[in-house]
């Protein structure tokens, strides 16, 4: 056993035996975990959220686990609703403007600019569908985005006689400019939307946006993000972007309940964007709520969302980022070094997901090996030529999980 498992197994054992004595999980509040020494401070981390007792996640890329303080607030909240649910959501739990605020203060935004839904594919489709494009008009999206937009897209092409225009990225790559100039050269007098993914779910490619962002509003073009795996993963500000429309699942990366997101529409955009669910007469055009409009939801399931902005930003975003980067490097470059794996992601252009191939493995028959003999759940990646195998820990996952991981690819390859 190296120094890093000994150290997280008597981390485990001491945090085990204190609970035994009966000392509570909530000893050491948010706050005061933050000042723990490094490791202890992200072993407590990891004792904030449920976990299968023998199954290793490392698909959070799909959907996350809440903490527990999240679950708990979610609980109670329930709890309440269900006692009077007609009075208690809608007269006692609807806080959404306080929701709305805070959500804007993480996100680097104003309040007016955001709208509470129910994941990214809701949010991007809401402007996708929205905006007023008449025959001819061009887009351009990527082949590597996610296969909700795509569809979308395509559907208003043979709607309503649009043109896409599909680029193809060089995957993977940490030149910026490479990553730039097929949208760029994309660009033609009928380009009307620009449409772009921050964090490529299949691969962990990072997209640099501001450049793009700022030579679209240039030219007059509306930009649109599909921000759904970067956002609480990297560190930006949506003013900083300088893009129009964002879409985010806030139930991957912020941990929140399951079925939440957002959609930012800039000020100035919101009144040239239709809501996809028709507003009642007396909400205006430019006012963002008009896109909330979407029958009965659960309040306890949005206001549960507060709880994880609490637990992502007593983290802190930069130390978060720090360390999903750190324990994606550390099994990558081990993986490395087995035979035959190759990587699909690049190194600095990247956060804490990436994907590798392995010679002589189909990327589902090495999952369901890693699942079936190992415990290990993962992703099979097959879209539009990418091919690999996904791997995305979160902030509550071990080295020595990881050190498992490597283990069963050094099996796998034997084999």
């Amino acid at each position: 056993m190296d120094r890093r498992s000994f150290l997280s197994l008597t981390m485990g054992i001491l945090v085990s035996r204190l609970w035994g004595q009966g000392r509570s999980r909530w000893d050491l509040s948010l706050e005061e975990a933050r000042d723990l020494p490094e490791e202890d401070f992200w072993e407590w981390v990891r004792f904030q959220f449920p976990r299968h007792p023998t199954l290793i996640n490392l698909n959070n890329g799909g959907v996350s686990p809440h903490p527990k303080p999240v679950q708990e607030m979610l609980w109670r909240l329930e709890a309440a609703a269900n006692e009077a649910p007609a009075y208690i959501m809608w007269r006692v739990q609807d806080r959404k403007e306080l929701l709305r605020q805070r959500l804007a203060e993480l996100a680097g935004a104003d309040p007016e600019e955001i709208a509470i839904v129910r994941n990214t594919t809701e949010a991007l489709e809401t402007v996708i569908f929205g905006l007023d494009l008449r025959r001819g008009d061009e887009v351009i999206a990527a082949e590597s985005d996610y296969p909700s937009m795509v569809a979308a897209w395509q559907q208003r092409e043979r709607r309503d006689g649009i043109k896409v225009r599909w680029v193809r990225l060089p995957l993977p790559t940490d030149d910026e400019e490479a990553l730039i100039r097929p949208y760029l050269e994309a660009i033609t007098p009928r380009t009307r939307v620009l449409h772009l993914t921050h964090l490529i779910n299949w691969t962990g490619q990072v997209v640099p946006l501001t450049r793009l962002c700022a030579e679209a509003r240039r030219r007059g073009i509306f930009t649109i993000v599909d921000a759904a795996h970067s956002f609480a993963h990297l560190v930006y500000r949506f003013s900083e972007l300088g893009c129009d429309a964002i879409g985010v699942s806030l139930h991957k990366w912020l941990c929140a309940p399951f079925g939440t997101g957002l959609l930012y529409v800039r000020k100035e955009k919101i009144q040239e964007v239709w809501p996809l669910f028709a507003a009642p007469s007396d909400r205006k055009a430019d006012d963002i709520r008009k896109f909330e409009h979407l029958g009965t939801r659960s309040i306890p399931v949005e206001q549960a969302i507060l709880a994880a902005i609490d637990f992502h930003e007593a983290i802190g975003a930069q130390r978060k980022y720090e360390r999903l980067v750190a324990l994606r490097r550390y099994w990558l470059q081990k993986a490395l070094q087995i035979p035959g794996v190759r990587s699909l992601t690049p190194d600095t252009l990247a956060g804490g997901l990436a994907t590798i191939q392995m010679e002589g493995w189909e990327p589902p028959k090495l999952a369901d090996y890693l699942l079936e003999k190992h415990q290990i759940i993962t992703t099979a990646i097959d879209w539009k030529g990418i091919q690999g195998l996904r791997i995305t820990p979160h902030v509550y996952t071990r080295f020595s999980e990881l050190d498992r991981l490597l283990e069963a690819l050094h099996k796998a390859r034997q084999l």
